[in-house]
């Protein structure tokens, strides 16, 4: 099934309706020549044959249209319900000889990947899915990635994304869930940058969050970040705040990944140097000059010290208001109105 997969080399941002939010950007910046881990996308072509399956015996769209938000009860019934049906049901065999086939392809050498769920309502100017599907880190052969891509189709349907797809308003029939499949980073240190000031909504400033081991720990919460802001034109650091950094995730030898422990020094060195936070902002600059609008980045530095991005989405927060915000005069047929009125002349 030669459009149950695209690789990231062949999509950009306008791909969306059919490699969700993450592929699109990953493929977006992979063309723009920004350093990216390479990877492909089980497309929503994919997704359809899959749910069409699951559609002929017994609806799942018309269920989740009719699901009260509220109600908290209902929504997880159905969740429970829809994704023991995604589990029970076969994989389409060409989908999935078509996602086993990119993944050999990929992982010549047998490299683990990383399995992210990449939804076509996800990373929306005026609205973000971030963190309502599954991901899964260090998948080692393409049996259990197979697996994973279908737990990420089931994600479209936890309690989390149905109810804010609902309270969104968004109609069943333009969500679907594509899956990208990328190549993993044993990374020294990952983290996020916002090109954009995440508590003060400034677009002077650069602020990147890191710490020690995969970067899985930073967005979960599960450790306290080092933190700097950076002035995104002089490079001035104006913010260094290096926590107590108590714990790293690393890879498990089986597969997944585990936290271990951090002692001595470790825990409260910076993991990143002054030359390699110069070279982030650098990189979230080029990132939000192509663009054209401040974004959300996530990051890793490999054990060579090479900055790769592993996703990039507009920032939302201040975004929205930003779009809310009411302008201090009506508009009026000509601008030069409100100059008179300030010096007290006539329309």
């Amino acid at each position: 099934m030669s459009n149950a997969v695209s690789w990231f080399a062949d999509v950009g941002i306008a791909d969306r309706p059919t490699v969700g939010g993450k592929g699109g950007s990953l493929g977006e910046l992979t063309q723009a020549g920004i350093a990216v881990p390479p990877g492909f996308v089980v497309t929503t072509h994919a997704f359809e044959e899959f749910l069409n399956a699951l559609e002929a015996r017994e609806s799942v769209r018309d269920k989740v249209e009719a699901l009260d938000p509220q109600d908290l009860g209902a929504a997880t019934r159905l969740s429970e319900q829809l994704r023991a049906r995604v589990m029970g049901e076969p994989m389409p065999s060409q989908v999935e000889s078509a996602i086993m086939a990119a993944m050999r392809e990929l992982c010549a050498d047998g490299q683990p990947v990383a399995v992210r769920s990449s939804a076509t309502t996800e990373d929306a100017e005026d609205a973000s899915f971030a963190g309502l599907q599954d991901t899964f880190l260090w998948v080692l052969t393409p049996e259990d990635m197979a697996q994973k891509v279908r737990e990420c189709w089931g994600s479209l349907y936890s309690v989390e994304s149905m109810t804010y797809r609902r309270k969104q308003n968004f109609p069943e029939s333009g969500v679907a869930m594509a899956v990208v499949v990328q190549r993993m980073v044993d990374a020294a240190c990952a983290g996020v940058m916002f090109t954009r000031s995440p508590t003060t909504g400034d677009k002077s400033v650069i602020t990147i969050e890191g710490a020690w081991g995969l970067g899985s720990a930073v967005v979960s919460g599960e450790v306290t970040p080092d933190r700097w802001v950076i002035g995104k034109i002089t490079g001035d650091i104006s913010v260094r705040n290096i926590s107590d950094k108590h714990a790293k995730q690393v890879p498990a030898p089986g597969g997944g990944i585990i936290e271990v422990e951090l002692h001595g020094e470790e825990r409260t060195s910076p993991c990143l140097t002054d030359d390699q936070l110069q070279a982030l902002r650098e990189v979230g600059r080029r990132v939000e000059r192509h663009y054209g609008k401040p974004q959300d980045i996530e990051w890793a530095l490999d054990k060579a010290g090479n900055i790769l991005l592993l996703q990039s989405r507009p920032e939302t927060v201040w975004a929205v208001k930003d779009a809310e915000a009411k302008p201090v005069a009506a508009p009026v047929a000509n601008p030069m109105a409100h100059v008179m009125n300030i010096f007290g002349g006539k329309k």
